[in-house]
């Protein structure tokens, strides 16, 4: 199947694989939330959707279990408001929400519609078990794709569809009494370009995203009409983060508040919007934020995953990035959902204090063999100034007894060991890492050290 769109012919932006809707984990405790009967929708005119035919969906798409909830139903809503590119909106609202309930933004795939990504995707059923409000924006256009090239895509208030987006989100906050501080977006494909868009057009809006397999802010613009843009897809759009950074404060000229925080997946084998897009956005992303491009963490939360978090080392760091190795273009998968809810903090009572980026971030990793093992350590300095001569101490595991080392001075030889800079990597300067490394014998326990500090300072473990 391809699909002809401003002249170009191509082949649908996301075709999603079928996905088991399922409860996560059973029943657990609505933490610090009580929860009210949701009111019933006014003002505007509504019908109840059943879950999407399985001929309405994307092409390998195939019918799955609609959430689960007693009387909550898929709800058109028409006369929402300002709607300049008449998009549609559908609304699902769980039998019970918390008070001033958390609002989802959840936005399709180029060819798909809001009652697909409704039944094919996990966040009805989150809602259920958490109490948000669930928008789904839909396209009429032929191409069933979202306008994020258009420069009144690309402004705030310019018009299209980020207008009509908008328009839905004051519908539902002022029905149901939501929270316009927990406002979110997320989508898939052309609903994760409408992420970032969402959240650099209204920036006083949105206070975070989570895009799957999207392009940066601004990627995707063109003059002619076109919606589609084969150097952005490909990969070959590349900018400097100041000047991605910059797209994004342009479309709201003087806005001086807080930036909404993003979280970004992509798979390296995507074929359709590229790989290089995901480095893109982390860059346009972490300077909206006044972040630098070294990560305060890295970690794998699962097989294959590498998840990178900038300026925060916790669950709602400003930056997170998750890349997904041999992952092709369609996602999201069971359980992606649940982390980017975790991510805008709905899976709890409300905002928590993130763990600040420590001044010092410090990755050890560890090559054994019989009674014998190398280690290496690479410290990052995530200060503003440099450091000029240091010291780093940590805890040799039990059993483990150092015998040669190289870039640094080691003593004691077991135990909490100190190594100390040789004259060549005394300075690293801020953003800059230095690599040092030594041979241990071992009586079994061959991992790494830990609990490390530089220069007495605390470091964040990498």
């Amino acid at each position: 199947m391809s699909t002809t769109v401003g002249n170009i012919a191509r082949r649908p932006l996301r075709s999603l694989r079928s996905v088991l809707v399922v409860l996560l984990g059973g029943l657990l405790p609505l933490l610090a939330a009580t929860f009210l009967t949701a009111p019933a929708a006014s003002g505007a005119t509504i019908r109840t959707e059943p879950p999407a035919a399985a001929s309405d969906m994307a092409p390998d798409a195939a019918p799955v279990a609609a959430p689960v909830g007693a009387a909550a139903a898929l709800t058109e809503v028409t006369n929402f408001g300002t709607n300049p590119s008449n998009l549609q909106m559908y609304v699902y609202v769980p039998d019970t929400v918390t008070t001033r309930p958390a609002v989802l933004v959840a936005v399709h795939w180029c060819t798909g519609s809001g009652p697909v990504f409704y039944s094919n995707t996990e966040f009805a059923s989150l809602a259920d078990r958490y109490g948000f409000i669930v928008i789904y924006p839909s396209v009429t256009r032929a191409s069933k794709c979202f306008d994020v090239s258009s420069p009144q895509a690309l402004t705030r208030g310019g018009g299209s569809d980020p207008v009509g987006i908008r328009s839905m989100v004051d519908w539902v906050t002022r029905t149901y009494g939501a929270d316009t501080s927990r406002v979110f977006a997320t989508g898939v494909s052309s609903g994760a370009m409408m992420t970032n868009v969402l959240l650099g057009d209204y920036p006083d809006v949105f206070a975070a995203g989570s895009a799957f397999s999207g392009v940066p802010f601004g990627c995707f613009a063109t003059t002619n009409g076109s919606e589609w843009n084969s150097e952005c897809a490909n990969g070959t759009v590349i900018h400097t983060p100041q000047e991605w950074g910059d797209l994004v404060r342009g479309a709201y000229p003087g806005y001086t508040g807080t930036r909404p925080r993003m979280q970004l997946w992509h798979g390296t084998e995507d074929d359709v919007l590229r790989y290089p897009n995901f480095g893109e956005m982390i860059k346009q992303w972490t300077n909206v934020q006044g972040l630098t491009q070294t990560p305060a963490a890295t970690d794998s939360p699962q097989s294959g995953w590498t998840r990178t978090r900038y300026g925060a080392t916790g669950d709602r760091a400003p930056v997170e990035a998750i890349s997904l190795q041999g992952v092709g273009h369609n996602l999201i998968t069971t359980g992606m959902a649940a982390r980017a809810i975790t991510f805008f903090g709905l899976d709890s009572g409300g905002p928590v204090p993130q763990p600040p980026a420590g001044p010092c971030k410090v990755a050890a990793t560890t090559n054994a063999w019989n009674t014998g093992l190398t280690a290496n350590v690479t410290i990052t300095n995530n200060s503003t100034t440099a450091v000029n001569g240091w010291t780093l101490g940590f805890a040799l595991p039990a059993g483990q007894t150092i015998t040669n080392g190289w870039s640094a001075t080691y003593a004691p030889a077991s135990g909490t060991v100190t190594a100390t800079n040789v004259s060549y990597n005394a300075a690293i300067a801020p953003g800059a890492s230095v690599s040092i490394g030594y041979q241990a014998t071992h009586t079994g326990n061959s991992t790494a050290p830990s609990g490390f500090t530089l220069n007495g300072t605390a470091c964040t473990a990498g």
